[in-house]
């Protein structure tokens, strides 16, 4: 048997490309997922700010629930806080009575930016006493000491040309000009540090009493004997940088689930467009198949030896493609870091574990794709094997029909559990795995789909003069043929489309919220002062002010999305859609909750909600008031105060009834709006968008394989008197019908997943730009042209005579 199989891959070369490829790009995904899913659950942060401190005492950064099984078992989970949680000062006294520990500092951190801020490159104040965290050491001038005196460190002072004596601007919460007093020799690699004297850092850091954190040089088990009973947390070595910066955790938990949902996906496309090139070369081998039956062969002997060939293209393809993974794995961090999605310092990790699974998990997919195509051409009975060699069977079996048919069920079920989602993070992966099982069933029911496609495609193609009765005639007698090379363009055209216009539904319907709610006549933002605002009101002609500023808090161990708003003269400003309830009793003890997450806590106006809000700090407010727009406004509405108090930056945007102020530029209320809702749009692009690459390949390598397997067939048209011309332009009108079946197979599939989608997330239609879907479908005819031409062109280079009696 490995002889056969060893021959058939030698002189079927160009039979099996088409599935090598797919393989490769298969594992190549694998692999590079793989390696982000590692960095999720072993990647750590190196410390830049704290890198002087052998030992850091922080705030605990998780919220933590312990969920209680089934006989008793305890399970505890934690969730990252959005915001950084505070120390009382009174940790920093525990920690210095600790045995053996020396030289205790304590710091503040706050928003602090001399000039554009830049959004990789956060900047930060802090008191002069936190430098030795680093350490930070002087290069010139001398340390701060009035209120209005600042050090720089050494790559702002070069970016801004700043000395000793200098005024500059600092925007923070309390803006003000200060006056450079020093400069440093080191400056951190991903983040600005300014630095102000102790009391005008506490005085901007707005909490008094607090600290960010305390930096000690002595034991780590004293120091955390010392704060045993507190809510601090003791970090040491690497573990330092996931103090300093926040982000550090709540990426690693994107990327466990991003590397988890690609990685998943990616086989799940892999099986399914490796099932129809494998399927797609066994049909242009079963003359030889009929043959091998004909002689004896069982059906198992069939099956083996198809096996045994997608065994040795695993096997070739899953290292190559794992080895390619690695530089997409690079790639795909630049990708994530360019978009704010991963912290620059977060770097990968990169063990044997992710290319062995990708590769491993290549050949079990190879496998399983030859076993599914493989059934129906080791089923032949040995008599029929020549006849139906010749003519095709024309029928599906039972067993491919009721497999099909119960895809499909399973594709219905989960377009209606689709329906009833109503957050991203649980109906992200469902729509993807939606849009695949739906394809899979064209895949399956492939042939009498096409069929009854092709039966009214040929009508129209027999009155096209220019080989359009040669191509009805084609597309009559080819159905299972032509469902070979449908299924990848129907699986493209439905991803893509899905990917794209999930993002546009739910970016639409928030942006339409937000335009809607926002009647304010001008808009400012963001980063706006409190004391700003304060000043505008005073301002003749302006009626009201709301400053909104947003951030998140989580109901158990679920996130939400909270805005924070001055409830005075709101209703001039902002219409939230109340439903229930009245925000004139919003205050620091009230919340007003969107109808979607209100649904799902299950609570109304008069209820209590606990929650834990961005900081950490516990608060169970009364729910006052459910109102329709938490997609444009956000899930949760509460005092603009109290959410300022629990936040890193309290700064945020104006929304300005009546006049525009003076001395401050102001903008229209939608331009805010617009710019608001794109989310996490690009990094779904990014991520999801070699998904598409993958597909668009396979539809290459399938086209190409189905017109170079038809050399015979044009070299026997061209003898009876058919032009090279009559041949192309039949392959032309082919192409076109084939990219309409698939274009209105993969629409459907589409239009049924968004339609789903959109009823859960926003309660209405999907939202599909014309142009858009335009455009991949524009996409979809390119792609089988491309792929078509050429190989018909290489196919015909023999002469006619030569390629009917060449071997198949």
């Amino acid at each position: 048997m490995l002889g056969i199989v060893l021959g058939t891959l030698r002189h079927r070369k160009a039979g099996f490309a088409g599935a090598f490829a797919a393989l490769l790009c298969a594992a190549a995904l694998v692999c590079a997922c793989g390696i982000l899913l590692d960095t999720g659950l072993r990647g750590s942060v190196a410390p830049e700010r704290y890198a002087g401190a052998p030992v850091v005492v922080t705030g605990d950064q998780s919220v933590h629930q312990v969920i209680v099984k089934k006989k008793g078992k305890r399970k505890h989970k934690a969730k990252p806080l959005a915001e950084r949680v505070w120390l009382p000062a009174s940790v920093a006294a525990k920690v210095r009575a600790a045995d053996g520990v020396r030289g205790v500092v304590t710091e503040v951190t706050f928003p602090a930016e001399i000039g554009a801020a830049a959004k990789d490159r956060p900047s930060w104040g802090h008191g002069w006493e936190s430098a030795a965290l680093t350490p930070f050491t002087l290069r010139e001038g001398r340390a701060p000491a009035a209120d209005d005196e600042i050090v720089v460190d050494a790559a702002t002072a070069r970016a801004h040309r700043l000395h000793p004596g200098k005024a500059v601007r600092v925007e923070s919460a309390v803006p003000g000009t200060y006056r450079v007093v020093g400069v440093t020799r080191q400056a951190l690699a991903h983040q600005t540090a300014v630095f102000f004297s102790t009391a005008q850092a506490a005085r901007l850091a707005g909490r008094d009493g607090m600290v960010t954190a305390v930096g000690a040089h002595g034991p780590a088990r004293a120091v955390e004997e010392a704060v045993r009973g507190t809510t601090a947390t003791v970090h040491t070595g690497g573990d330092r940088g996931r103090a300093e910066f926040l982000g550090a955790e709540k990426a690693r938990v994107k990327l466990i689930s991003l590397g988890g949902a690609l990685g998943g996906t990616a086989l799940l496309v892999a099986v399914l467009v490796v099932s129809g090139t494998f399927a797609l070369s066994v049909r242009q081998r079963e003359r030889e198949i009929a043959l091998l039956r004909a002689v004896a062969a069982t059906p198992r002997q069939v099956r083996r030896m198809i096996g045994g060939e997608a065994l040795l293209v695993g096997l070739l393809a899953g290292p190559l493609g794992a080895a390619a993974g690695l530089p997409l794995a690079f790639r795909l961090r630049d990708e994530f870091r360019g978009l704010g999605a991963l912290p620059p310092n977060l770097d990968l990790v990169v063990g044997p574990f992710p290319p062995l699974a990708a590769a491993l998990a290549t050949v079990l997919a190879a496998v399983a794709a030859a076993r599914i195509t493989a059934r129906g051409a080791a089923r032949v009975r040995p008599v029929e094997a020549l006849g139906d060699a010749a003519t095709g069977r024309a029928r599906l079996g039972a067993v491919r029909i009721a497999a099909g048919l119960a895809v499909a069920a399973g594709a219905a079920v989960l377009t209606v559990l689709l329906a009833h989602l109503d957050t991203e993070a649980a109906s992200s992966p469902v729509t993807m795995l939606t849009a695949i099982v739906w394809t899979a069933a064209v895949a399956l029911l492939g042939p009498a789909v096409v069929r009854a496609a092709t039966a009214v495609l040929a009508v129209p193609l027999r009155r096209l003069p220019g080989g359009g009765h040669l191509a009805a005639a084609n597309l009559a007698a080819g159905a299972r043929r032509l469902a070979s090379v449908v299924t990848p363009l129907t699986l493209m055209i439905g991803l893509t489309s899905t990917i794209l216009f999930t993002q546009t539904t739910i970016g639409h319907a928030a942006t339409r919220q937000a335009s809607e709610g926002t009647v304010a006549a001008h808009a400012a933002g963001p980063r706006v002062p409190h004391g700003t605002a304060e000043r505008i009101r005073r301002t003749p002609g302006v009626t009201a002010v709301t400053e909104v500023l947003h951030g998140t808090v989580r109901v158990g161990l679920e996130n939400y999305g909270v805005q924070g708003v001055t409830p005075e003269g709101l209703d001039r400003t902002m219409d939230l859609d109340v439903r229930a309830g009245s925000l004139d009793r919003l205050d620091a003890s009230g919340i007003a909750v969107g109808a979607t997450a209100a649904r799902r806590l299950g609570v109304r106006p008069g209820d209590r909600l606990p929650l834990t809000l961005g900081d950490g700090t516990p608060f169970e407010p009364t729910v006052v008031a459910v109102y329709g727009r938490g997609l444009g406004f956000g899930d949760l509405t509460v005092d603009r105060d109290l959410l300022a108090a629990h936040v890193d930056d309290p700064r945020g945007t104006l929304l300005i009834a009546g006049g525009p102020p003076r001395g401050l530029p102001v903008a229209a209320p939608g331009a805010l709006a617009e710019a608001g809702p794109a989310g996490n749009a690009e990094i779904a692009y990014v991520a999801m968008g070699l998904i598409i690459a993958f597909t668009a390949i396979a539809v290459v390598n399938t086209l190409a394989m189905a017109t170079a397997g038809r050399s015979r067939e044009f070299a026997l048209l061209r003898l009876v008197g058919t032009t090279r011309r009559q041949v192309m332009a039949m392959l032309g009108w082919e192409t076109l019908a084939v990219a309409v079946i698939a274009a209105v197979l993969g629409t459907a599939i589409a239009l049924a997943t968004l339609t789903a989608f959109g009823a859960g997330m926003t309660g209405g239609p999907p939202s599909v730009p014309p142009l858009g879907h335009l455009g991949v479908l524009a996409w979809g005819l390119a792609l089988a042209a491309a792929a078509t031409f050429p190989a018909a062109r290489l196919a015909m280079a023999a002469r006619p005579a030569e390629a009917v009696g060449a071997r198949e």
